[in-house]
């Protein structure tokens, strides 16, 4: 009997222990609330699965305020960050480093795993960063930024539709009001919960409540398909956003494999494949699952 107890305690500390349950070894992905949050979210838990890990979707959890708290907090243990997100989260919107792609990576990686034990992966190709689009029809003489601040400061008839992260963060709308000198009254916007572009180019498409313009990303599928065309940052007001996974470094340490697995995935994901990929779920009404299986298993990524 003092053998069988013995051995009970030590499985009950055993349980204790990191890493020594299947529960405490699950991987929960988490990704943000839009279009390319579902398809990156699903391509991370699809590989990861492929790893043999046992996985938990909390993918389309939020916008980027709700996810970022959530891996802070260890709720979730991966998700696809931005890399020019980092001005944001460390306050410093002012360094330049995030308008080059190399040096923000290099500074977010550091920093993140300095302040926060936070790991970041080798990043796509492909710069998501803010767009404001317009529709074809609403003016051909609007083919930049610059252009659009003459408009506006001129009296011209905008109504942009957007989320209110994009309004509010200082790297967005704020980035490009700064930089090209116009002010968008209350309004002349429309705020529409969660931060989904496919929401936001629709209303520009439809024209809903005189919308006209569009927040959108710059792998955003659904631009051309409805006719709107994203203006050119002619002066440089958005930092540079590349998306690479971001992974608690305790998981990492017990799973290695995650980074030899993925750097290859997104390494993989040009701006070209991600608007291609985007569209088929924004456009097509494909679900985001099967377009990111089907481009792993397209790509020998699931063998």
């Amino acid at each position: 009997m003092r053998i069988i107890a013995s051995c009970v305690a030590g499985l009950a500390l055993l349980a204790l222990l990191p890493g020594a349950s299947l529960a405490a070894d699950r991987i929960t992905v988490g990704s943000k609330i839009d279009t390319e949050g579902a398809l990156l979210g699903n391509m991370i838990a699809a590989v990861l699965a492929k790893q043999g890990l046992e996985v938990e979707s909390k993918i389309q959890l939020g916008p980027t305020k709700i996810v970022r708290a959530a891996i802070l907090a260890g709720e979730i243990d991966i998700y696809p960050g931005y890399t020019g997100n980092g001005a944001f989260f460390f306050n410093l919107e002012s360094d330049p480093a995030w308008k080059d792609a190399a040096r923000g990576y290099a500074k977010v990686k550091q920093l993140d795993l300095e302040k926060n034990k936070l790991a970041w992966l080798t990043p796509a190709p492909a710069n998501n960063t803010w767009t404001i689009a317009v529709r074809k029809d609403f003016t051909p003489a609007l083919k930049t930024m610059s252009d659009f601040a003459r408009y506006v400061d001129g009296g011209g008839k905008v109504k942009l539709a957007a989320s209110a992260e994009f309004v509010e963060s200082p790297a967005a709308l704020p980035a490009f009001q700064s930089a090209y000198g116009f002010k968008l009254r209350q309004s002349q916007l429309l705020v529409l919960s969660g931060g989904d572009t496919a929401a936001t180019i629709r209303a520009a498409a439809d024209g809903t409540s005189g919308v006209n313009a569009a927040m959108a990303y710059g792998t955003d599928g659904a631009l051309a398909a409805v006719g709107l065309v994203a203006l050119t940052d002619d002066k440089g007001a958005q930092v540079v956003y590349e998306p690479a996974p971001v992974v608690r470094a305790a998981i990492l340490e017990r799973h290695p494999e995650i980074a030899t697995a993925l750097d290859p995935v997104f390494a993989s994901l040009t701006l070209e494949t991600l608007q291609r990929l985007n569209a088929k779920i924004a456009v097509e009404g494909q679900e985001a699952k099967s377009v990111a299986t089907g481009y792993l298993a397209e790509k020998g990524f699931l063998k």
